[in-house]
């Protein structure tokens, strides 16, 4: 016979439902108001106080885009009607795009920035999953003399911030001429994530029984080949919850790319802020350099996201 449940219960299911929606509203609003901001026309960007319902415009993103300049005289009705339709909507804000002499748009620095991110998060977090799986397999399979003590010094490499070492990373750079470029970054941020590889794959490894191997070496296989068609498909939920943790932390790193780099492989974290300038900043097209950036790492999430559970919960680290 089913229980009861009693009016308390109800109660403290309905007091947790509500703190929860509470949670999620206070996480997601910051969210809402990048996004939002993003879509507004300069004028209504701060407001006080701030507008809720507006008419989106794609003007922020044309802004973010191209370079512009201001114009002393607005637009003549031919120089308006002859302009593209997105070129439209920054005269109307009193801007005019730049072109070249050859009358080609000039292109933001955004673009590249964007672009310098993706490449410098997506290589350092394969080489860092990839290497930080090897290792930890090796540390789960065979006895390493000395293991605590090399399981200690990889993870003494994330004890101190980004912004401890950086300075005389800087110094070490310079040195080598490695200060920014891409190769750089990547060795830089590999090394950084490579800790975090390697103690939470060495936890998925450890869960992973040892027969499976076994039973193919005795088939023929040798170890490599057993690993590649055994262990391998077996810690894919927590290669896929690593890899996650890892592009958030390559894709969000900002003291590293802002002393490291300067122009030619700088990333979008250090150049959004640096748009806000000395001037009237244009917020908008700051919120619409955000929110393009936060979509790759909340596509990437969600793609992975039936192994995040398991991932953050299987496979814990133990002795």
């Amino acid at each position: 016979m089913a229980a009861v449940r009693t009016s308390s219960e109800i109660g403290l299911n309905r007091v947790a439902i509500v703190a929860v929606l509470l949670v999620t509203i206070i996480f997601l609003a910051p969210i809402y108001w990048i996004a939002s901001t993003a879509f507004k026309p300069r004028n209504l960007a701060t407001t006080i106080p701030p507008t809720v319902v507006f008419q989106p415009e794609i003007s922020p993103f044309v802004k973010l885009f191209a370079k512009r300049s201001q114009m002393r005289n607005p637009a003549s009705p031919e120089e308006y009607a002859a302009a593209p339709w997105w070129e439209r909507v920054v005269f109307d804000g009193g801007e005019k795009i730049v072109r070249d002499g050859k009358g080609q748009v000039q292109w933001s620095g955004y673009p590249s920035r964007f672009l310098n991110s993706l490449i410098v998060a997506i290589t350092s977090t394969v080489l860092a999953v990839g290497m930080g799986t090897f290792t930890a397999y090796g540390f789960s399979r065979f006895k390493v003399k000395g293991e605590a003590d090399l399981l200690f010094f990889i993870l003494s490499t994330r004890m101190l911030p980004p912004v401890v070492v950086a300075i005389p990373m800087f110094l070490m750079y310079r040195a080598v001429g490695l200060n920014d470029s891409h190769v750089g970054l990547i060795i830089l941020y590999t090394a950084f994530n490579l800790s975090f590889s390697v103690w939470l794959m060495k936890g998925f490894m450890d869960e992973i029984p040892k027969e499976y191997e076994e039973a193919a070496l005795v088939d023929g296989y040798t170890r490599m080949e057993a690993f590649f068609k055994n262990v391998l498909p077996e810690a894919a939920t927590g290669i896929a919850a690593t890899a996650v943790f890892c592009f958030i932390t390559a894709w969000n790193e900002y003291a590293f790319a802002l002393i490291m780099t300067s122009r030619r492989a700088q990333t979008a974290p250090p150049f959004i802020p640096s748009q806000v300038g000395s001037g009237l900043p244009d917020w908008s097209v700051i919120a619409a350099g955000t929110f393009l950036f936060l979509l790759p790492v909340a596509i990437f999430t969600f793609l992975l996201r039936n192994h995040l559970l398991r991932g953050m919960s299987f496979g814990a680290i133990r002795k």
